[in-house]
C-alpha cells in the first residue's frame, strides 16, 4: 500500500527544526521519501494533514504492560485476567502515541508471547523489546514476579533462563525499591559479582541489560558490572559520573513514577509517611542525576515505568513534560529524547525514531504544536502506525488523580 501524507508541519528530531508544508511518502510500512514537492505516485491514498504537526511516534523506554495504574495495594490475578489487562494496555500505549516499547519485566514470560503475537500481526501494539522475569536477591526488589538468585553462579544460571524464554534484555535489581514493603529504595542488593556475571551472560548473547538502582552504591556496582543501562537514578558524586562515562551507559530517568509518592498529598495517593519520604528521596535523586549527567554529555533516555501506582499507559506526555521542567531542557530536546535517542539507546535507530526515508512509518499527528507547549500531545489527531491510521479512541481519565497530576505539569 502506497500513501502520502501532505501538508504537514513535520518535526525534525535530528536537527530539532520543523520542515513546514511538509510531505511523506509512505510505502509498505516505510517512509520512501520526504520533502515539500513530492507528487502522489499512481493509485496512491493522499492523506491532508491539514497543516497540522507531525512527529516520529514515541518511544517509552521502561514499561510494565502487565500492570495497571492504581494504588499500589497487592492484587490476585490470573494469567489469563494478566494477559487480557496486557493487551488492553499495549493498545492504549498505541493510541497515546507510543510506537515502541522497551518492558521492563513481566510474570510468566506473559510479555515474549504477546511480543510474539505482535510481530506475526497477531496483535495490533507497539514494536517492543522485553525483559522476561527481572533477576533479585531472595526477597529483593521485585521478589512478587522475578526471578530470585543468590550467588554469580545461580544469577548467571537466570540470566540464560531468561535468554532461552527470549528475553532481549536483561534485568537486574541493584538497589531496593519504594514499592517493596520493609526494603530500603537506595540499600544495595544484587553484589557487583553477582550482577556482573548476570550481565557477562547477556552480553554474550548479544542481549542488553539494565538494572533498577536508586542509590549510589548499588549504581556504582552496576557501572562497573558493565551494565549498559541504570533505571530511575540517585545523588550522583563525581565516581558515579566518571563510571558512566567510562563504561559508556546511560540512564533512563523515569520521573513519572516518583513524583505522586514525593508530591501528592498523601490523602490523594493513600501512600505512608514511609512510602512519601522514601518518593521524596527517589525524585530528587533521579532529577540530580538526570541534570548531572546532561550537563556531563551523559545520554539521558525517557521512560515513565508505567504500570506503577498512578502511572497510566497513556501517560508518556507527562514524562516529556516533567523532563522539561525539573531537569531544564527544551520542549525540542525533551522530543529528541523520546523519539531518536531512546531509539539509539535500544539500538534501534537505524529503523525507527525519526522522519526519514527507510525508516518505519511509525507517526504522530498533533492539532496544537508540541514545540511551543508538549501538553499537546495529550491529545492527538492522529497515529499512524507502519503506515496505517490506528483506531484513536479517547483515553480512559482518572479524574482525581488527572487532577492532582495536572498541578505539577
Amino acid at each position: 500500500m502506497t500513501t502520502l501524507f501532505t501538508n504537514g508541519n513535520l518535526v525534525d528530531v535530528i536537527g530539532q527544526t520543523v520542515l513546514t508544508g511538509g510531505s511523506i511518502l509512505v510505502e509498505n510500512g516505510m517512509i520512501k521519501e520526504v520533502g515539500t514537492s513530492i507528487a502522489a505516485p499512481d493509485g496512491a491514498k493522499v492523506v491532508d494533514l491539514g497543516g497540522r504537526t507531525v512527529l516520529p511516534g514515541l518511544f517509552n523506554c521502561h514499561v510494565h504492560m502487565c500492570s495497571d495504574a492504581g494504588t499500589g495495594a497487592k492484587e490476585t490475578i490470573s494469567d489469563a485476567a494478566v494477559t487480557i489487562r496486557a493487551l488492553k494496555n499495549l493498545k492504549t500505549l498505541l493510541n497515546s502515541g507510543v510506537t515502541y516499547i522497551r518492558d521492563a519485566g513481566a510474570p510468566k514470560y506473559i510479555d515474549v508471547d504477546l511480543h510474539d503475537a505482535q510481530l506475526k500481526g497477531e496483535i495490533l501494539a507497539p514494536e517492543m523489546q522485553t525483559a522476561c522475569r527481572c533477576i533479585c536477591m531472595t526477597g529483593g526488589h521485585g521478589h512478587d514476579s522475578g526471578r530470585e538468585a543468590d550467588g554469580p553462579d545461580d544469577c548467571r544460571r537466570a540470566a540464560r533462563e531468561q535468554l532461552k524464554a527470549g528475553a532481549n534484555w536483561i534485568k537486574v535489581m541493584a538497589t531496593g525499591g519504594v514499592m517493596t514493603k520493609g526494603v530500603e529504595p537506595g540499600s544495595p542488593q544484587l553484589t557487583e559479582e553477582e550482577l556482573r556475571a548476570a550481565i557477562e551472560e547477556a552480553h554474550k548473547a548479544g542481549a542488553k541489560t539494565f538494572t533498577h538502582a536508586q542509590g549510589m552504591e548499588g549504581i556504582k556496582n552496576a557501572l562497573r558490572a558493565g551494565v549498559d543501562s541504570i533505571e530511575h537514578g540517585a545523588q550522583p558524586d563525581a565516581a558515579i559520573t566518571a563510571l558512566y562515562k567510562e563504561k559508556g551507559a546511560f540512564q533512563v530517568a523515569t520521573l513519572s513514577p516518583a513524583l505522586p509518592y514525593a508530591l501528592f498529598d498523601r490523602s490523594v495517593s493513600h501512600a505512608t509517611y514511609e512510602q512519601q519520604e522514601n518518593g521524596k528521596v527517589v525524585f530528587d535523586g533521579i532529577i540530580a542525576m538526570a541534570r548531572e549527567n546532561l550537563a556531563n554529555g551523559i545520554p539521558v533516555g525517557l521512560g515513565t515505568d508505567t504500570g506503577c501506582p498512578y502511572i497510566t499507559h497513556y501517560d508518556m506526555w507527562r514524562e516529556l513534560c516533567y523532563f522539561v521542567k525539573y531537569c531544564g531542557v527544551t520542549p525540542a530536546f525533551a522530543l529528541h529524547t523520546a523519539t531518536l535517542l531512546n531509539a539509539r539507546l535500544a539500538g534501534i535507530d537505524g529503523e525507527t525514531g525519526s522522519i526519514e526515508a527507510g525508516k518505519a512509518a511509525d507517526l504522530i499527528v498533533c492539532a496544537k504544536d508540541p514545540l511551543a507547549d508538549l501538553s499537546a500531545l495529550r491529545t492527538l489527531s492522529m497515529v499512524i502506525k507502519g503506515g496505517y491510521r490506528v483506531e484513536h479512541p479517547a483515553p480512559k481519565k482518572l479524574p482525581e488523580v488527572e487532577r492532582e497530576l495536572d498541578k505539577f505539569l
